[in-house]
């Protein structure tokens, strides 16, 4: 998937030119809001999957504990 943003390309090729440049800003600043939300979703799933992974060793140590405890 390329990324194109066409408002900053056309405020690149035309530097003289307040309009263009004023839409360039916006463009990127929705683009920047973009990446924070996602990065803000990748931090939620990294603690998610974290707690998940301490929970199994939790439940593995307990399993192996009962396990020990079973008569012969």
């Amino acid at each position: 998937m390329t990324l194109r943003l066409g408002a900053l390309q056309d405020a690149l090729l035309d530097p003289g030119n307040a309009e263009k440049a004023t839409k360039a800003a916006e463009e990127l600043a929705g683009y920047d809001n973009r990446l924070a939300s996602i990065e803000g979703k990748v931090t939620v799933l990294t603690w998610m999957v974290g707690t998940l992974i301490v929970l199994v060793l939790f439940n593995l140590g307990l399993t192996f504990q009962v396990f020990a405890r079973l008569p012969r």
